[in-house]
């Protein structure tokens, strides 16, 4: 199954566009939002192309592509216009050798780990900089960064999952990292 994650679109009509244009080309089986989805927060300022009801028109367009996680701005009045679930706090995943634990990082992290087997992989975004980090035992950290607000000089940046390679691209397409699980 090749998956192509993203998080924090923070309402941002321009950058979900270019995120769905990313997705024809990559053509995923699931497009995984790892939440924060329409609203941008009190911490952060209006992205750029800032047009809610404009991101989910288009995210309801391909709402069977979809899969997703509640984010810490994600709240009930987001998912009465969204046309499909935004409201668990993780999603789980299962490949032939590892669970993918997904979920937007403001519960569960580094710093308070679900319960994971080695080898599984804890996947959120949340903190708008992309990352790949082995921990435990033999567990995989990864975080796609940022559609629409990067923070820490990193580019607007999704992931694609496929097989045993893990590879972060900018929304453009030029790869910036690749791993192999």
């Amino acid at each position: 199954m090749k998956l192509m994650i993203a998080s924090d679109i923070h309402g941002s009509a321009l950058y979900c566009r270019q995120l769905l244009e990313a997705m024809d080309r990559e053509q995923p089986d699931r497009l995984l939002l790892l939440g924060d989805i329409l609203y941008h927060g009190p911490r952060n300022d209006l992205p750029q192309g800032y047009e809610p009801k404009a991101v989910a028109a288009m995210l309801n367009a391909r709402k069977q592509d979809l899969v997703c996680v509640r984010g810490n701005c994600d709240t009930e009045v987001d998912q009465m216009v969204l046309e499909f679930p935004v409201m668990a706090d993780y999603c789980l995943l299962m490949t032939e050798e590892r669970m993918i634990f997904a979920t937007h990082g403001h519960h569960y992290h580094l710093g308070q780990l679900p319960a994971l087997h080695p080898g599984d992989i804890l996947l959120h975004g949340h903190t708008h900089v992309p990352a790949w980090q082995v921990f435990g035992q033999d567990n995989r950290y990864f975080n796609p960064g940022s559609v629409s607000i990067p923070k820490e000089n990193s580019a607007r940046s999704y992931m694609v999952l496929e097989g045993n390679c893990a590879v972060w691209k900018d929304l453009a397409g030029t790869l910036l990292h690749s791993e192999t699980l």
